[in-house]
């Protein structure tokens, strides 16, 4: 099959052009679904490393083998097209095997999270309606009302390898759906966007040709599964005969860091500007040449500053700022950035990908003039067909598309702002409403003040996205008490953590009287305080201040990172703004501080002050025990 080649480049088009609409390539969608795609490449180089994981490594043979017998075990439950599937696994090869089986029986899976809420889970399996769902004995628990409905691969799979190990056919079309995945909802539930084939595949062949994926190429994935940031670390790497590196869930950060520092491989990576974030402040001018191939940045605004490192000591890579939301098939807006382009300010978003018109318009819906801002509309192939049992949410996002020409074409309206400037390149200009992005996910704020407000102890309450700190953006709930209440940030995080995703709780609680208004009395979100970390000893703890070394160096990494002047003892560094992110930084200071092997999990584990300083005073002396020995050293489990 015949792929189309997008090297991103356009004619710089007349203004009259920019006035109407910015169009993409024109080029031939392959006339197939992705999984066929994949299926091309087994039979081109059926022993390459498809997936590998850790030690584990499937070949491309091996990988559409395991997922046809998946496949021909699914249609005998009755999947085919439009059928939704869920899977809720972990990040390894079983979970790539369970994507493309779902396709190759014809239905559209649902990613699901194991990491989100049972509350959340439960939802999104109800919603979908999900006539299976693909998990494993570990995570089975984890949906109590659907054991009928459940298939855990790692049990069933004595049965499922029985099945014919061929390709079971085409029961699927490009117009099929091939996934729903959930996004953040303004009214407090979250909504099942609708990919079909089609839109899928033209951006899966887009990038792989763009953005240089060639056979013996690799790329992590190191995101969620139900964050569209996977579909191209995934996907282009399987249709081009190169290898996805699945990184396990309680490393993935970490261990990309790792990776890159290690391997000088020719790779695509996909991260956000966050992830950028942690690798500007993690590695070393003279590591940063030929850590990577191709960095495609996304998920959220890029700031040209994040990208001085690179440019300056990584000429040779390629940073790619990609624009698109997941209603419409990942990407569907790229600049590459080059060595004209400012090195202060936002990053352009760029212009559209093959087969994609963008509009930029005003409240009429007509095109405004360059320079000029307006709402984004997007247009073409990727479109979803718009959201899971919410017709009408549907009919006010996706709109009938008067400048395609084409009969039934819809755009779909973004809510943010941008402008054209005269050369036909966007700029992203904001938001039209409360939505933002926190470490490239999307998310509403009406959704986690509504999660909020139900809380017997909030009387009202306003959640922002601050970034008081440059690059760190985070979650700020501001909270009033209702009479007589005295509620604990504690207490509401651990409230909203059974609904919400780890990523959608804040960081940080501030109490406050009374909501500062402006003149037509609505809050006034720009005159809320920044939070201010207040320091309190814990009850009857004499010793709440570091009493040793180790005690003192941690504190201080921990200080620096958070921008505090104090933590106690037994303060948990989670409960006072840090994330994942954040903790990877921890423990390359914690690391070079001690030079003792600290990992994740150990401050998941134990994210007091006190607490992982034991850790590391007990890896030292484990460390002087065996000194001289051969071996890794040994991993404390607390």
């Amino acid at each position: 099959m015949e792929r189309p080649e997008c090297d991103g480049q356009r004619e710089r088009p007349d203004e009259e052009t920019i006035m109407s609409s910015l169009h993409g390539e024109e080029t031939v969608i392959p006339d197939a679904c992705t999984h066929q795609l994949f299926e091309e490449q087994v039979n081109r180089t059926p022993d390459a490393a498809a997936v590998t994981c850790g030690d584990l490594s499937l070949s491309y043979r091996e990988l559409n083998s395991k997922a046809n017998q998946l496949a021909n075990h699914l249609r005998g439950l009755g999947v085919g097209p439009e059928a939704l599937i869920g899977i809720c696994l972990p990040r390894t090869p079983e979970l790539v095997v369970s994507l493309l089986a779902v396709w190759k029986a014809g239905g559209a899976y649902v990613p699901m999270d194991a990491a989100y809420p049972q509350e959340r889970l439960a939802f999104m399996a109800t919603d979908s309606d999900a006539l299976v769902l693909i998990t494993n004995e570990h995570l089975r628990q984890r949906f109590p009302s659907l054991a009928g409905r459940l298939l855990p691969v790692d049990s069933a799979w004595p049965e499922i390898e029985q099945q014919p190990a061929s390709n079971p056919g085409l029961p699927a079309r490009p117009g099929n759906l091939a996934y729903v995945m959930y996004t953040s909802g303004s009214s407090g539930k979250p909504k099942g966007v609708m990919i079909v084939h089609r839109g899928l595949v033209n951006y899966i062949v887009w990038a792989a040709n763009a953005y240089g994926m060639k056979s013996g190429m690799s790329s992590p994935v190191h995101s969620s599964i139900s964050f569209d940031l996977t579909v191209t670390s995934l996907y282009p790497a399987l249709i081009c005969g190169g290898t996805a590196e699945l990184l396990p869930e309680h490393v993935g950060a970490q261990q990309l860091l790792e990776l890159l520092r290690r391997d000088r491989l020719p790779r695509l990576v996909k991260i956000t500007p966050a992830h950028l974030e942690l690798l500007n402040r993690q590695l070393a001018p003279e590591d940063v040449a030929d850590t990577a191939r191709t960095f495609v940045i996304g998920g959220e605004n890029l700031p040209a500053e994040s990208l001085a490192l690179w440019r300056e000591h990584a000429p040779g890579t390629r940073l790619i700022n990609e624009y698109g939301p997941t209603e419409t098939a990942v990407g569907c807006c790229v600049h590459e950035i080059g060595s004209g382009d400012a090195s202060a300010g936002s990053v352009p978003i760029g212009g559209p990908i093959a087969n994609t018109q963008l509009h930029v318009l005003d409240g009429n819906l007509r095109p405004v003039p360059p320079g000029k801002i307006g709402e984004l509309y997007i247009g073409g192939a990727g479109v979803a067909r718009g959201y899971l049992n919410l017709p009408d949410l549907t009919d006010r996002s996706f709109l009938p598309d008067t400048f395609s020409g084409e009969s039934g074409a819809r755009m779909y309206k973004t809510g943010d702002l941008a402008r054209c400037r005269a050369d036909g390149v966007l700029e992203y200009m904001g938001r039209m409403d409360n939505q933002v992005k926190v470490r490239g996910y999307r998310i509403e704020l009406g959704e986690i003040e509504q999660a909020l407000a139900a809380h017997p102890d909030v009387q009202a309450c306003v959640v922002l996205a601050r970034e008081d700190t440059p690059s760190m953006k985070q979650l700020v709930a501001y909270v009033t008490a209702r009479r007589g209440r005295s509620p604990e940030a504690a207490a509401l995080r651990d409230f909203l953590g059974a609904c919400l995703p780890e990523y959608m709780v804040p960081a940080k609680f501030v109490f406050v009287d009374v909501f500062p208004l402006t003149p037509n009395g609505k809050v006034d979100r720009k005159a809320l305080p920044a939070p201010v970390h207040q320091f309190v000893a814990s009850p009857g703890n004499v010793a709440s201040e570091p009493r040793t070394d180790t005690e003192r160096q941690v504190s201080a990494i921990w200080r620096e990172l958070l921008g505090i002047g104090e933590i106690g003892l037994d303060d948990d560094v989670f409960d006072l703004g840090a994330d994942s992110l954040m903790a990877v930084m921890a423990i390359t200071g914690l690391q070079e501080a001690f030079k003792v092997d600290v990992r994740l999990k150990n401050l998941f584990e134990a994210p007091t002050i006190a607490g992982q300083a034991k850790v590391i005073d007990q890896l030292g002396w484990i460390g002087q025990l065996h000194a001289g020995e051969a071996g890794e050293r040994e991993e404390i489990e607390l």
